[in-house]
């Protein structure tokens, strides 16, 4: 979310690809051979190699931002969390400037989330949010509540997940001088969200109440930032699938799924969820595997990985 509606910049792309590019442009320094030798074999799927070639950095470099935030990301996809947590607190103790230390600890909180821990992720999101305070940057404040909220929401946790999706949209509308479709956006993600978090609970009247809000803000997106509302067209149909798979209509959720963001991995579990209630356990196990080989670091791998590798055996 991408929080949980951002195109790529976030929601699309590992850290593990990242964090050297990100962290050189906020005065880390420039990459070294042996973070580009590990961020090929990430990309190459190879882990336990990736992760070798960043221990021996971390030998050569103890403070390295890049190669700890990229051990510990690469930790977190073996499913290996509680290894990859001193990586990033030794990120965050060294970081540099405090963006850089926002930039751990968002990480941290993703470690967080891979465990389906909703308590630790707020508690680290609430320190990314409070950077952005300072700053000040509302739309990002947020971002960062969203964030938050959506691991709670996949952890189970609802009443968390409405408290920060709440504080999320009261953040981002204070930006001075928001643009009309920018406002639509805020209204569309917390309709959005409220319609996941009554459908989870059960309450269908509620949720169909809280879609209809949502396709309203969308409508008037379209008239107001025609642009950005092409952005977030995808998320309707998952927003419909998510509400129908829930509430127990299986047929409709995956007519409306596929039409949803194919490579998002947490639609691709959702799908897998989908085919095993219809009885297609094949299709399931395809959808599963490619939910399995996501290489991102946020709140829809965070919960699509470990799940679809436990469903995979």
């Amino acid at each position: 979310m991408r929080a949980e509606f951002r195109s790529i910049r976030y929601t699309c792309a590992a850290i593990l690809m990242a964090a050297a590019a990100a962290t050189a442009q906020r005065g880390g320094g420039p990459q070294t051979e042996l973070v580009r030798q590990g961020q090929q074999l990430a990309r190459e799927g190879k882990l336990a190699e990736a992760l070798a070639a960043y221990q021996q950095e971390l030998k050569n470099s103890p403070g390295s931002p890049q190669a700890l935030n990229a051990a510990g990301t690469v930790l977190d996809l073996m499913g290996r969390g509680s290894e990859a947590r001193p990586y990033f607190q030794k990120a965050i103790d060294a970081a540099a400037t405090p963006a850089a230390k926002a930039n751990a600890q968002r990480a941290m909180a993703m470690s967080y989330a891979f465990d389906g821990d909703c308590q630790n992720t707020v508690k680290f999101e609430q320190m990314v949010f409070d950077y952005w305070v300072t700053v000040p940057d509302f739309y990002q404040q947020g971002e960062m509540a969203n964030e938050a909220a959506r691991v709670c929401i996949d952890s189970g946790d609802w009443n968390a997940a409405e408290k920060w999706y709440k504080i999320g949209h009261d953040a981002g509308v204070k930006e001075p001088d928001i643009a009309p479709g920018r406002k639509d956006l805020w209204e569309f993600r917390t309709e959005h969200a409220m319609a996941r978090i009554a459908a989870r609970r059960g309450n269908k009247a509620e949720a169909q109440k809280h879609v209809a809000a949502a396709k309203a803000a969308l409508d008037d997106m379209k008239v107001k930032d025609s642009g950005l509302a092409g952005q977030q067209a995808q998320f309707f149909p998952y927003l419909t699938g998510y509400v129908a798979y829930y509430l127990g209509d299986y047929k409709t959720a995956l007519a409306d799924l596929q039409q949803a963001s194919a490579n998002d991995p947490f639609i691709q579990c959702l799908i897998g969820m989908t085919y095993e209630k219809l009885g297609d356990k094949d299709k399931a196990m395809e959808a599963y595997r490619k939910a399995a080989a996501t290489m991102a670091h946020n709140p829809p791998a965070a919960f699509a990985r470990p799940f679809a590798r436990k469903k995979l055996g």
